[in-house]
């Protein structure tokens, strides 16, 4: 049978930058190592399962009518049957980082799939264009791997000694294939001078590895600083480009024509080395991050539904220590595991782009326990599962952002508060099904005139809250000791009285001196506590490594609970104003504060530097470390305003929108624009009518309960070892079926003595 799509379909050629999908499926995490491989679209590269009842390839057939899959199938190869050692790299247009054996050790097959011919199997040297796209499918790097180097990518610029660039006379190098360094014979990791056309090889490495240091003393002896890294260059004209002089990598903007002078043309040349990047990401993929016992003993590993792990992608435990305290709430599993279970069948956006579509992948992967079936080893080594590897949703949850998107370690309550919102946000049109709700709360705080000792009370909407660990420093020889605290002494400092300086009173018409405290005024299902183990010790960031007891039994939070407004109170007039401070970057000042810095010095920080972020406040700290009054609570005299620039709005505006609903979405992404974009999209129907220049209504909507009791119990917990929360590594504790289970990445494994008073994030779950 010949099919006639074959012969009558223009086959799409993936360029360096096209996202191709050829890993795993976009809608599950079936993989090429499968038994039944992955098919990748021969039009727009979607990567789809086959397997039944599933079949995400079939249903992107039936929404999109591209006929055309390529199958890819990748086994492993006994150890006998792979190439020797020492073979000559492979010619690739772009090289996936792998480690550096595991080109050779698959076998990859590959089979044309036609699904409008009812799934009908052709072999791919059916035509040369087929053969044409196929092989170009299996060289391009996948989209994982794309997005994984554009993360750890940094932003690299020119400099004024690639712009000023002076060449000597062209000449013709010999071919590439024959290359080697000037000095010695190496043939690889070699570094041509801009200048004068040097040929030399890179550095010598710690382990040996890496180069001679040739390209180094051809700088040394010549200065010229300029060098570009042969083996990485691409059609599209990049390549790595390094300049001695800054001592670091640079950018090119004509690097084209300065090739052109020593006779190599751009649009010819097929990259076969990694670039800087992808050799750091190797390496950073390579860190071994395990830790599979708590107290010297092998844990029991756990496998099957609900017991699925996540593979770390060289910093992504942070986010998968809150995916699985997330996902084992019940709300959550509901949402995008048993009401999204058809979504792939309607969802006509990008599967790789669609919230809906990755966060039902996510549920499905952790909860189906497809994923999680005990794999065989050797006899000393513990039984380990594959586990999912959270790529694509990585990806897609941090795209923009100016954080996680990266490779950096993030922190963990900073993900959770970002994640939260986020699924918030793309539930407006359902919030009936907005799992998020379970976390919300409303907090009631009361200020009180020190001079007329009227009141007022007013409450604001939340969804965490962040509680200092008092440090009570013991007597020791050694490293610091700290004494046990409660966990009710942890929650007595979030309802500390605190003054307010230079208040202005509406009653006394005159500046005074304000207390205000805070307390709950509803509680939610799920209570999360952020406990600050930080302290900033001669300007460096310290954790301190305090146990925090908890009661026997339940968590009673009564004390907690706000009882209102009493009857021999005076209430402050109507008008007076609440404390104006403003919408601070809850990201930033938490970031901030989980350094060691107070809440006052923070805040004072961030409103002196128009609330750009951590970084810029923290530099601001750096600097005013002694103004006398550095840690005083912020006057009301000296809060500026602050909200969305006339830039901000007029571009939202010139996009369509109105200001009344581009100042709505500003406010409520902290004044991202790109957020903001993206908030409009997902609230077509609203318009803007509350914005920040109009009074905010006092009437908070339903959040929580004011219902008592107030009891809880930890339902789980993340803990994070290391000295700072930007490094380091988090694991989950999770209470499940009767006992706690340790998430440590993709190893699962029962844990009798859970580390919960060493905690950094709490889920309390509110008893029935």
């Amino acid at each position: 049978m010949v099919c006639p799509h074959l012969e009558s379909n223009n086959f799409t050629i993936p360029t360096a930058h096209t996202k191709v999908h050829k890993e795993e499926c976009t809608q599950c995490f079936d993989n090429q190592d499968g038994p039944r491989g992955i098919d990748v679209c021969l039009t727009c590269f979607n990567g789809g399962c086959s397997d039944a009842p599933r079949q995400h390839a079939k249903t992107h057939y039936e929404l999109t009518q591209h006929p055309l899959v390529v199958n890819i199938r990748r086994i492993l190869l006994d150890k006998a049957k792979r190439p020797e050692d020492g073979m000559p790299p492979q010619k690739m247009s772009k090289l996936a980082i792998v480690p550096e054996d595991e080109i050779n050790e698959y076998e990859y097959i590959t089979t044309i799939r036609c699904y409008a011919c009812a799934g009908e199997e052709f072999s791919t040297d059916t035509n040369p264009e087929v053969a044409k796209a196929v092989e170009a499918v299996l060289a391009a790097m996948s989209s994982a791997k794309q997005s994984e180097v554009k993360a750890w990518e940094e932003e690299i610029i020119a400099c004024e000694h690639t712009v000023c660039l002076v060449q000597d006379e062209p000449k013709k190098l010999q071919g590439q294939d024959l290359a080697h360094c000037a000095d010695c014979e190496l043939k690889e990791n070699l570094w041509l001078c801009l200048t004068c056309g040097n040929l030399a090889c890179g550095r010598r490495q710690y382990d040996g590895s890496g180069g001679n240091n040739h390209g180094l003393e051809h700088f040394d002896k010549t200065g010229h600083a300029v060098a570009c890294k042969l083996g990485t260059i691409t059609p599209e004209g990049t390549a790595d480009i390094f300049c001695y002089l800054c001592n670091d990598a640079r950018l090119d903007n004509d690097l084209a024509t300065h090739l052109e002078t020593w006779g190599i043309n751009v649009s010819q040349q097929m990259k076969t080395e990694k670039s800087m990047t992808e050799l750091q990401l190797e390496q950073n993929l390579k860190f071994d991050f395990s830790m599979t016992t708590e107290d010297g003993k092998q844990l029991e590993p756990k496998f099957g539904p609900g017991y699925t792990g996540l593979i770390n992608l060289g910093n992504s435990c942070y986010m998968a220590s809150v995916l699985q305290a997330v996902f084992n709430i019940s709300a959550f599993q509901h949402r995008y595991d048993g009401q999204l279970q058809d979504h792939a069948k309607t969802c006509t956006r990008e599967p790789a782009n669609c919230w809906y579509c990755q966060l039902h992948k996510i549920a499905d992967g952790l909860l189906s326990g497809r994923y999680s079936q005990p794999q065989t080893s050797n006899k000393d080594e513990p039984t380990t599962q594959q586990g999912i590897a959270p790529t694509m949703f990585k990806t897609l949850v941090g795209n923009n952002h100016e954080e996680f998107s990266t490779m950096r370690q993030q922190d963990a309550f900073e993900f959770f508060q970002f994640f939260s919102k986020s699924v918030a946000q793309k539930e407006h049109a359902n919030k009936a099904q907005d799992p998020t709700k379970l976390f919300e709360f409303l907090i009631e705080q009361r200020l009180q005139c020190g001079q007329c000792h009227k009141v007022r009370y007013q409450t604001e909407k939340t969804s965490s809250i962040s509680v200092n660990v008092p440090a009570k420093k013991l007597e020791s020889d050694g490293e610091d000791v700290y004494e046990p605290v409660t966990f009710y002494e942890c929650l007595d400092t979030f309802i500390e009285q605190e003054a307010v300086e230079g208040y202005n009173c509406p009653n006394c018409k005159e500046r005074t001196v304000a207390h205000k405290s805070v307390k709950f005024s509803t509680l939610p299902q799920y209570l999360v506590i952020h406990a600050r183990r930080f302290a900033f010790i001669n300007w460096v960031p310290t954790k301190l490594n305090i146990q925090i007891q908890f009661p026997e039994g339940a968590i009673q939070l009564d004390k907690y609970v706000s009882a209102g407004p009493q009857p021999d109170e005076e209430m402050l007039p109507e008008d007076a104003p609440a404390i104006q401070e403003p919408a601070f970057d809850a990201a930033a000042l938490e970031q901030l504060m989980a350094m060691g810095f107070p809440e006052n010095r923070c805040k004072r920080a961030l409103m002196n530097t128009g609330n750009n972020g951590a970084e810029i406040a923290m530099n601001w700290l750096f600097e005013h470390m002694e103004d006398p009054d550095i840690d005083e609570p912020l006057a009301a005299t000296d809060i500026a305003p602050t909200g969305a620039s006339d830039d901000q709005i007029n571009t939202l505006c010139e996009m369509g929108f109105t200001a009344s609903q581009a100042k709505k979405a500003l406010r409520e992404t902290n004044n991202d624009t790109e957020r903001a974009l993206d908030w409009l999209f997902s609230h077509p129907e609203d318009s803007g009518e509350e914005t920040v220049d109009e009074p905010m209504a006092t009437d908070q909507p339903a959040a929580g309960d004011a219902t008592p009791p107030f009891n809880y119990d930890v339902a789980s917990f993340v803990s994070h070892k290391g000295t700072s929360v930007h490094c380091g590594h988090y694991v989950a504790h999770v209470y499940k079926n009767g006992e706690w289970i340790l998430f440590n990445d993709n190893k699962v494994a029962v844990t009798p003595n859970p580390p919960m008073g060493e905690a950094y994030l709490y889920f309390l779950h509110r008893q029935e």
